[in-house]
């Protein structure tokens, strides 16, 4: 485990490969090339910021009856994963601490093996967040188009199976990414998984968009104040389409940047630019997971209301 920033081991050997093919690229910058520098105490922080906000949702959806529902699961496996994350930053980001404090010593081989499963989580939680995020559109598209049949086609034995599916695929993933992530079919299998994501969850909820404004234009016209209600509905909706989509394209789309750069142009000073920002891509997810509580969790009433009871009860 170097210490050299939070990216450590496999993430490390990303950042750490695609400088090492350079050579004088990287000695030769541009003087415009901008490096945002990260401390490791921001790390920390956003990493306890975003394990509070998570172990918040697990335990209110747990403890809520009424929230034992597909939908709500899949919600609290997006916890799950986003907990993954901060728990692996906040872990790795103390270790490096204390070994660059001299307070924590510990063998070569124990600090690697710890490395290798940190990595695991950090890849894991990676993919599966990714596949809720989409799991989660999934959902909804369905609850929305085929409302009348939602409860017979989102059953909980298929959702347990969904989830299911989910982790044994990241599980498996992970394990496979951090054994051959040398190879340049790994790191495109990992883009195109990003972008298949990105595009399924565009598609649904511009279509769920689309509908809700024709809903609301039928609405208009019963009431006959079609423009005022229309446009009013369309651009409320218009601006939440923009910022889910936005927060989770500007919070993932850097890191699969420097994967696909990485195959793409690894000697280009430009790239080498990009390449140096590692540390900023792997904040902006742990960013991701900070926000996808307030996006996915923290909107629904009834579970704000069993978050407060859970507040009251432990004070």
């Amino acid at each position: 485990m170097s210490t050299q920033g939070p990216q450590k081991g496999l993430l490390g050997s990303l950042n750490s490969n695609a400088t090492s093919h350079l050579g004088l690229a990287t000695n030769q910058s541009e003087p415009w090339c901008l490096h945002v520098s990260i401390p490791d105490g921001l790390f920390l922080s956003l990493g306890l910021v975003s394990l509070v906000e998570n172990v918040l949702v697990v335990i209110a959806i747990t403890k809520n009856r009424n929230l034992h529902s597909p939908m709500y699961y899949f919600i609290c496996c997006l916890a799950l994963s986003d907990l993954m994350v901060s728990v692996s930053i906040v872990l790795e980001t103390t270790i490096i601490l204390l070994l660059e404090a001299g307070i924590l010593v510990a063998r070569v081989a124990l600090v690697q093996q710890l490395d290798n499963l940190i990595d695991v989580l950090i890849c894991g939680s990676m993919v599966s967040s990714l596949c809720f995020l989409g799991v989660i559109a999934i959902d909804r598209y369905i609850s929305i188009f085929y409302a009348l049949r939602y409860h017979s086609i989102v059953t909980l034995p298929r959702a347990r199976r969904a989830v299911m599916g989910i982790w044994m695929v990241s599980i498996v993933s992970s394990t496979l990414f951090i054994t051959y992530y040398k190879h340049t079919a790994v790191l495109l299998c990992l883009v195109t998984f990003f972008l298949a994501m990105l595009a399924l969850m565009a598609i649904l909820y511009a279509h769920m968009f689309t509908r809700a404004c024709q809903h609301a234009q039928g609405i208009a016209q019963l009431h006959k104040r079609r423009r005022s209600i229309r446009q009013g509905f369309c651009l409320k909706g218009a601006a939440t389409l923009t910022i889910l989509l936005g927060i989770f394209f500007l919070c993932w789309g850097p890191f699969f940047l420097h994967l696909l750069l990485i195959v793409l142009c690894p000697q280009h000073p430009t790239c080498s630019c990009i390449f140096k920002n590692f540390n900023l891509f792997l904040l902006l997810i742990v960013l991701s997971s900070t926000v996808d509580p307030l996006i996915y969790a923290f909107r629904s009433q009834e579970l704000r209301m069993t978050l407060k009871e859970v507040l009251l009860c432990s004070w």
